[in-house]
């Protein structure tokens, strides 16, 4: 059984933490191509009577892209939802932490949200702000 504590402590190990609260932390995760890509994960704990893990990666700031082209671009994906939060448009994904496999059910869709993202942000944007 898979709990917040070792999602954190996985992610500790493996990459750059950048910032961290009691039941969320951002870090930056290096792509292949030399570039990197921001990801935040957020622990809901009684999300529907379970306790889930929410993991997002940025596009871009939500009125410098179009949004409707992210919102096609993500209906095109098997990972990950489009989202605004803050101003900032993100690709999100959600895994359940009772029975998680860390390896398999957490870094396999983290990698592919940040791919995504990433993807997207180059799509979307001029830049690579995030």
């Amino acid at each position: 059984m898979t709990i917040w504590t070792d999602v954190i402590n996985y992610v500790r190990v493996r990459y750059e933490v950048l910032e961290e609260h009691g039941d969320w932390l951002r870090f930056r995760l290096d792509l292949e191509d030399g570039r990197a890509q921001q990801v935040t994960v957020h622990h809901l704990p009684d999300h529907d009577g379970a306790e889930w893990a929410e993991i997002s990666s940025p596009v871009g700031w939500a009125d410098k892209i179009d949004l409707r082209r992210l919102l096609e671009l993500a209906g095109s994906t098997s990972v990950g939802g489009a989202a605004v939060v803050d101003g900032v448009a993100l690709i999100k994904h959600m895994v359940p932490l009772a029975s998680l496999h860390i390896q398999e059910e957490f870094e396999r869709p983290m990698r592919s949200v940040v791919a995504k993202a990433d993807e997207f942000e180059h799509k979307l944007s001029a830049g690579d702000e995030f």
